[in-house]
């Protein structure tokens, strides 16, 4: 058993259920299908699944490793290794400060959506009652000039449950819910899936999820593409963003790692896949466009769920409801990596360190930020744009996904590809036979760095426009 004291998960299957439902968010069910529609479609799918394979294997590896082999949170795990770079190790753990500030604002848009569906099941006056799809969200968000008070005291409420599960803490809090939802949010997605794949006209978004086309690679198109791509991966299996070190420092010495490091980006992944498959066909059976950002989730999918009659509310309950499960069970995994890093360095200090004092510490400033992003209203707020961008939204998300999370991971590509090549090896064969040492080794020392550079040029082009290639 590693030796922290901050708590240990009780199973496998908790820790695997909690890191796979870290991993399992708005990125997939959010992200990935409109990435996706901006990508081309199968183009895009072939990049992430290589990248899943050539990347987020090999860093999912070194991040567990790292985390069980110190007892530590991020700061604390990569200063173990090296104390120069104790730097990356803060990177990581201020990266869930910029995520939360805008996840936590859809997961409240998540909820609002949630009770309206419930709302019209019973024929309640605040259910959406066959409004414009448009127009509701427009009204909600606050980008008609409508008042965001509704989505920030929603978004409060969304922060105020994450917190709450958090300060459970380990096994009390985190596995205990996550080994719940995350079953619970498989039958729920494939109800869905089901239901989206059998309507009249789904064949044509069936065609454009698995059909060969590789139209968007022309030229330097595939650099786009590619960072499009790997930005997803780092947001969907919360690469660098120190959650999965923390988990991986809660982990018994007995379990085996690389399995772990196998199970997670699959899980992950075939959840991305099914909700591609949950949105997709749906959004072409409506003759919508499958590139809409934030729009596909709310505005796209509540269409086709108007469009379904008396049946619409529940299967638009069902969706919202496990768009829930996942969005929760993402952002207690984005406040943990924090919250265990910020033990660990009140510890090391001498001192105290009170999970509940910490939590809401972390919660206030990140609250500060969504109190930001849903003022913002998707843009069409007051609040002057940053740095040349057209949303709060995407500000946070550059420094996070753009910047700080894709050189995290060739940080420390660098670290444990080239500096101390043999530094994790121990610590995978305590639980098993390290049968792919050579392979992680390789992918971290060539082609780990290689992609980095090439997402984070894709990246600049990408948020800012810039003609590099």
């Amino acid at each position: 058993m590693s030796s922290n004291n901050k708590g240990q998960f009780k199973s496998n299957f908790g820790f695997l259920m909690a890191a796979v439902g870290s991993a399992v968010g708005l990125g997939n069910l959010w992200g990935f299908p409109y990435k996706m529609g901006n990508g081309g479609g199968f183009a895009f799918l072939i990049l992430y699944l290589a990248l899943g394979i050539l990347i987020g294997y090999p860093c999912m590896v070194g991040e567990f490793a790292i985390g069980r082999k110190s007892g530590k949170a991020a700061i604390g795990a990569y200063e173990s290794v090296d104390k120069r770079f104790g730097f990356n190790g803060w990177m990581a753990t201020i990266v869930p400060f910029f995520l939360l500030s805008f996840y936590c604002v859809l997961g409240g848009y998540v909820m609002k959506y949630l009770i309206a569906n419930i709302g019209d099941i019973f024929g309640a006056s605040w259910g959406v009652n066959g409004a414009n799809p448009g127009a509701y969200f427009e009204d909600f968000v606050g980008i008609s000039g409508t008042s965001t008070v509704p989505a920030i005291l929603f978004s409060a409420v969304f922060i105020i449950l994450t917190v709450v599960i958090v300060m459970g803490g380990v096994s009390g809090g985190i596995e205990k819910f996550c080994t719940i939802a995350m079953p619970g949010l498989a039958v729920l997605l494939l109800i869905t899936v089901i239901r989206s794949c059998t309507l009249p006209g789904a064949m044509d978004g069936l065609e454009f999820i698995f059909k060969p086309n590789f139209d968007v690679f022309k030229g330097t198109g595939w650099i786009t593409v590619l960072a499009s791509a790997g930005g997803q991966m780092f947001f969907s299996l919360s690469l660098a963003s120190g959650c999965l070190i923390a988990y991986g420092s809660y982990l018994s010495k007995q379990e085996n790692l690389e399995k772990n490091a196998v199970l997670v980006p699959i899980m992950d992944t075939s959840v991305a896949l099914l909700a591609a498959l949950a949105t997709i066909p749906a959004t072409f059976a409506s003759g919508l466009e499958p590139a809409a950002g934030p729009g596909m989730l709310f505005v796209t999918l509540q269409t086709v769920f108007n469009s379904m009659g008396a049946v619409g509310p529940i299967f638009g309950t069902i969706f919202y409801l496990l768009v829930f499960f996942a969005a929760l069970t993402s952002s207690i995994g984005m406040l943990e990596g924090a919250v265990s890093a910020f033990i660990d360095n009140a510890e090391k200090k001498g001192k105290t360190a009170s999970r509940t004092k910490i939590s809401w510490a972390i919660i206030a400033i990140t609250t500060i930020g969504s109190l930001i992003v849903a003022i913002d209203a998707l843009g069409a707020g007051p609040l002057p744009k940053p740095f040349g961008l057209s949303t709060w939204l995407d500000a946070f998300d550059l420094f996070a996904e753009g910047f700080m999370m894709p050189i995290g991971c060739l940080v420390m590509a660098i670290l444990l590809g080239w500096m101390y090549p043999n530094y994790i090896d121990d610590e995978v064969e305590s639980g098993s036979k390290y049968v792919s040492k050579k392979y992680v080794k390789f992918c971290l020392k060539w082609l780990a760095p290689i992609f980095m550079i090439f997402i984070l040029v894709g990246q600049m082009n990408s948020f800012f426009g810039l003609k590099w290639f």
